[in-house]
């Protein structure tokens, strides 16, 4: 089994997943491959110290890239949408503004 720190590689920033967390709750992280539901649900409780509600996981196939005649594949990665319980929140993501 991995630790916590394997299982969630870093945060997942874009302009969909700001609107997610401000309107829903929801933040966005890239995870491990072979981690499931529950592993992910368990390390961001412990890293976080906040209580899981749901956790969505998505798969992103890496593209095929060709450089003159030689073609590669860019890797795999996954993606899961945590969504926090009412009242709760993680703070690496609230950025101040001035």
């Amino acid at each position: 089994m991995l630790n916590p720190y394997e299982i969630i590689k870093r945060p997942y920033i874009t302009e969909e997943s700001e609107k997610d967390r401000k309107d829903l709750n929801k933040y966005s992280f890239e995870v491990d491959i072979n981690a499931n539901k529950l592993e992910i649900k368990e390390a961001i409780a412990s890293l976080f110290k906040v209580k899981v509600a749901s956790v969505n996981v998505i798969k992103i196939h890496g593209k095929t890239r060709t450089l003159r005649t030689r073609t590669g594949k860019c890797p795999d990665r996954k993606k899961a949408i945590i969504k926090l319980a009412e009242g709760q929140s993680i703070n690496i993501f609230e950025a101040e503004t001035k």
